[in-house]
């Protein structure tokens, strides 16, 4: 492959040097420039205009592209902060909730120990349905 980038730099140094001849296998035949109304011309043109048309839309869509999943990135990041904040508020008020559960158990046991047992064994189930 060296090789012939050698041969290519040698011969733009030297434009007398004489062409290979695989290159002058596919020369035009006369050196008379292109005509415009030449159909090859014009579909060649047409060609080289698409594909630098293609490629302009490619690199807007691409940048459009980039853009969208920047755009999609800051709210996923933002999605994630707010997850991991509500999960904390999760655990607090879950940390609350057991501990009222526990307070109301303490409650309970303080009234059944020192109201249920000062009226005596004989009428629990009366003091229960008031």
């Amino acid at each position: 492959m060296s090789v012939e980038i050698v041969e290519s730099e040698a011969m733009r140094q030297r434009p007398d040097a004489p062409a290979p001849d695989a290159v002058l296998k596919f020369a035009p035949k006369d050196n008379k420039p292109p005509r415009d109304d030449d159909p090859t011309e014009q579909s060649g043109r047409a060609v080289v205009a698409l594909l630098q048309q293609a490629a302009h839309h490619t690199n807007e869509t691409c940048d459009r592209a980039m853009a969208l999943a920047h755009k999609l990135s800051v709210q996923l990041r933002s999605a994630e902060d707010q997850i991991q904040q509500l999960r904390g508020q999760v655990e607090h008020f879950q940390n609350r909730a057991n501990r009222a559960e526990e307070w109301l158990q303490v409650i309970r046991k303080e009234i059944e120990e020192r109201l249920l047992t000062s009226r005596g064994p004989s009428r629990p189930d009366q003091s229960l349905a008031q």
